[in-house]
């Protein structure tokens, strides 16, 4: 790859251009090999003389003069840290590939002139300011102070274990701690990546709106200055900006977009996984991130307790357990509850002991597939730490689009998903290459990015297609009994 070409533009006054100095130094700390050139005024050509970072300085000669100028050195960047109607022109007809520009805060400036109101942005020193506009090619500062903004469903949570081990990884000085919700807490508690986790009620008017407020106060005095905020909720967004930290990065398609400082893409073909760690290349634009399939741990006390009640329900005998999720929030999510009885009668014909697992809601579902087909039905029986470590000790996990799927696929266990509202393009599969999806080619899906209560056609064929046949044939495959 070619030494980067860098024209940097700034066609200001004297105490403005010398101030750009710090970010010559940073250019070459990035990209030791790069030209750097830089355009100024004609009084101000010798401001720069002497400047061991810079190629060369050259001097603005009118619009038209500099613009061919410009365009003849075939530049890769362009950092505009003057940001006029003048350094717009030269920017857009450049023809530079990668721009960037200085953000000058104009408006804060007039507000805080006429009427006194002061804003965040004009406490930065100028070159800061001028630093900042250089983050989108060489990436922030390291965080000292980092806080994840993650108050979404139990499996976005799961998916967002791998962010918090990166982020502990290469800055492992810094603090991280977590805002989340009560039933995924200890997910962050156990990880081992996490120093502190605040937990947020959501519930209820009083409790979000009461809630955003006393969370925001009780960050602001954290003086964190770096918040990761993968959920892409307003109320997410809003939290970072009202508690006051500096740097608040999240997507694109974020509904508090306008509350972000950085702002990255977001791409649906892309796994939430991943999707998560990009937030990272915020600070490392060029890294590459590889992610481990494997990413959660299950505590060896609840292992213990787990496999002292196994045996005790199950006399003592050694056998192989399938784990059976048959539950989901949305009804259009759920494989039929016949289909997951005639699958778990046949697992235990083949000499497997299925177990159904789900949180309390679950319980009645559970029971109804439970019934003569042989299983152990612990539904609505085990904590998260409880149900991390009877997962741990799985052969094979059969589940809907769910949590405890990505549970299961954070603890490295084979997983075969039933996707029906849902598709894999929505970046929710299991991820890793250790797991299987079974689902439908049909035009009304995905009908929905979590599903609905109803199937919109009234035929559900996402699910009715999928035979217990099917999913048996594949799971026997899973665990090694092709002729089975």
């Amino acid at each position: 790859m070619p030494a980067p070409r860098i024209l940097v533009i700034r066609l200001s006054s004297l105490g403005d251009i010398v101030l750009t100095a710090p970010v010559y130094e940073r250019i070459k700390q990035t990209w030791p090999e790069a030209e750097i050139w830089v355009l100024v005024k004609p009084a101000y050509l010798e401001a720069l003389a002497g400047n061991p970072h810079i190629t060369q300085v050259i001097s603005f000669g009118g619009l038209w003069k500099t613009l061919r100028l410009i365009r003849s050195k075939k530049f890769t960047y362009l950092l505009d840290l003057h940001n006029n109607l003048r350094s717009l022109f030269l920017r857009r007809l450049s023809g530079v590939p990668k721009t960037s520009v200085y953000r000058k805060d104009a408006w804060a400036r007039r507000l805080f002139v006429f009427f006194r109101k002061n804003s965040s942005g004009l406490r930065k020193h100028v070159s800061e300011k001028y630093l900042e506009a250089l983050y989108p090619w060489t990436g922030l500062p390291e965080p000292r102070r980092a806080v994840i903004l993650q108050s979404s469903f139990l499996g976005d949570s799961v998916l967002t274990i791998p962010l918090a081990r990166e982020i502990k990884s290469r800055w492992p000085n810094a603090t991280l701690d977590v805002v989340t919700l009560k039933n995924s807490a200890s997910l962050f508690q156990d990880s081992g990546w996490v120093d502190r986790v605040w937990v947020e009620e959501k519930k209820g008017f009083l409790n979000k709106t009461w809630g955003l407020f006393k969370t925001s106060r009780a960050l602001k005095e954290k003086n964190y200055d770096c918040a990761f905020i993968p959920h892409r909720s307003l109320r997410s967004a809003l939290l970072g900006f009202w508690a006051q930290i500096p740097r608040r990065i999240g997507f694109q398609k974020s509904a508090g977009k306008i509350f972000l400082t950085h702002a990255l893409p977001f791409d649906w073909k892309t796994h939430d996984l991943e999707r998560n760690l990009s937030l990272l290349s915020a600070f490392a634009p060029n890294a590459a991130l590889n992610p481990q399939a494997a990413y959660l741990y299950a505590d060896p006390q609840a292992v213990e307790k787990v496999l002292k009640r196994l045996r005790q329900e199950t006399q003592g005998k050694p056998l192989e357990l399938i784990g059976v999720h048959p539950g989901s929030v949305w009804p259009t999510k759920r494989w039929p509850a016949r289909k997951f009885k005639a699958l778990c009668l046949g697992l235990s014909q083949s000499g497997y002991k299925p177990i159904l697992v789900g949180g309390p809601q679950d319980q009645e579902l559970c029971e109804e597939i439970s019934k003569g087909s042989d299983t152990l039905n612990w539904a609505g029986k085990t904590d998260l730490g409880e149900l991390k470590a009877l997962i741990s000790l799985l052969s094979l996990f059969i589940t809907n689009d769910s949590g405890p799927m990505h549970i299961a696929t954070g603890l490295g266990i084979p997983t075969l998903a039933l996707f029906g509202a849902t598709t894999k393009e929505l970046g929710f599969f299991p991820y890793g290459p250790r797991h299987k999806v079974i689902e439908k080619e049909l035009p009304c899906r995905p009908c929905g990015l979590h599903g609905k209560k109803k199937c919109p056609r009234g035929h559900f064929l996402c699910m009715e297609l999928t035979s217990v046949q099917e999913v048996e044939k594949t799971a026997q495959a899973m665990l090694g009994n092709e002729s089975r």
